[in-house]
């Protein structure tokens, strides 16, 4: 089992539960189409982002498979994004981790600095034998990001699913604890 009560901090970041203060920040990032593009979701509406704000603020903890542990990663008192782990399989150990970052502050590292925290959580704190990331084939940010992060490619899905109406591809991505423990980032 895994909790966050208590922020989680990076050099420049904090990685904590999502509060009733962020709705405005979540909003201004959650209702921008370069946001929505390769999610399921469309941008959200203020009462869409009200709803999804409640739900998050729960996914504070990972406590059988199947559970999300999804956190505020905050920059000066502000959330610019979220980071998630989900336990796939408590047998197996695997999880699968995501990130989702305001469009003003990429290109900056946020999204790494928090990507590595999920992972570390993943690996070192729940014992997972292997983590996955997945993302839209023409979302090359997210699969470079995955890349700097030492994860291999392990397929291409070619249209493999309708999505927001025309056929869409998708990316797999995997890194063992093994991989994790020789890397310079454990």
């Amino acid at each position: 089992m895994l909790e966050i009560t208590t922020p989680l901090r990076t050099e420049r970041l904090q990685l904590r539960p999502f509060a009733a203060a962020d709705e405005t920040a979540m909003l201004e990032f959650e209702s921008h189409p370069e946001v929505a593009r390769y999610l399921y979701n469309e941008p959200r509406t203020p009462e869409d982002n009200a709803r999804t704000l409640a739900s998050r603020r729960e996914l504070t903890a990972l406590r059988k498979e199947g559970d999300t542990l999804l956190l505020a990663v905050d920059l000066d008192g502000t959330a610019i994004g979220y980071v998630l782990l989900t336990w796939l399989s408590e047998q197996h150990r695997q999880g699968e981790f995501g990130y989702v970052m305001n469009p003003a502050h990429h290109g900056s590292g946020y999204a790494t600095e928090a990507a590595v925290e999920m992972l570390r959580l993943g690996f070192e704190s729940l014992g997972l034998h292997r983590i996955i990331g997945r993302c839209d084939a023409r979302n090359e940010a997210s699969y470079r990001l995955m890349e700097r992060l030492g994860m291999r490619r392990e397929a291409h899905f070619v249209e493999a699913e309708i999505f927001k109406g025309v056929w869409g591809s998708e990316l797999h991505y995997a890194l063992l604890e093994a991989e994790w423990r020789a890397s310079a980032r454990s």
